[in-house]
């Protein structure tokens, strides 16, 4: 099993509690197309309908997602018969990070205005700096992680 792998398994604790990032179902399906492109590899463009199809999801609900990660750069578009979506990049070169970045917004872990600026107990906050050690963590550990690390992870054919 790879570094990536054995690091991914690790739970993350705080006071003796599990932490549960929450990722919206927009990030995880987003993952999830980006994923399939990657496995087509050079295989031209791919039918949204057939990314769908593979995925067992709505293709109506891919639409929006396809779209903002065009939009993006992420992907190329073509309409039309023979049209679809393809990579613009290698997988190596998509941090699952800016993937989530672009779906989610932010990635913070816990929803604490003072990370905002918006808070105005921030300056005496004694729990700020532990909320933004953790969100460099998982920012830190998100940008680091690869399509092509998750193509090489369990699941890969």
């Amino acid at each position: 099993m790879s570094a990536f792998f054995r690091r991914a398994q690790k739970t993350i604790h705080i006071l003796g509690r599990k932490l549960e990032m929450m990722v919206s179902t927009k990030g995880r399906y987003a993952l999830r197309v980006m994923i399939d492109l990657a496995q087509q590899g050079g295989a031209g463009y791919i039918p949204l309908k057939d990314i769908a199809q593979r995925q067992g999801l709505s293709e109506k609900y891919l639409e929006s997602i396809v779209k903002l990660l065009a939009r993006n750069g992420d992907l190329a578009c073509v309409r039309g018969k023979g049209g679809g979506y393809r990579l613009t990049r290698a997988p190596k070169d998509y941090s699952v990070g800016a993937i989530l970045r672009l779906t989610e917004g932010k990635l913070a872990p816990v929803n604490c205005q003072a990370l905002e600026g918006q808070c105005e107990n921030a300056a005496q906050c004694r729990t700020r700096p532990l909320w933004e050690k953790l969100d460099a963590m998982v920012e830190e550990y998100l940008d680091g992680v690869t399509l092509a690390d998750l193509l090489e992870g369990p699941g890969a054919d």
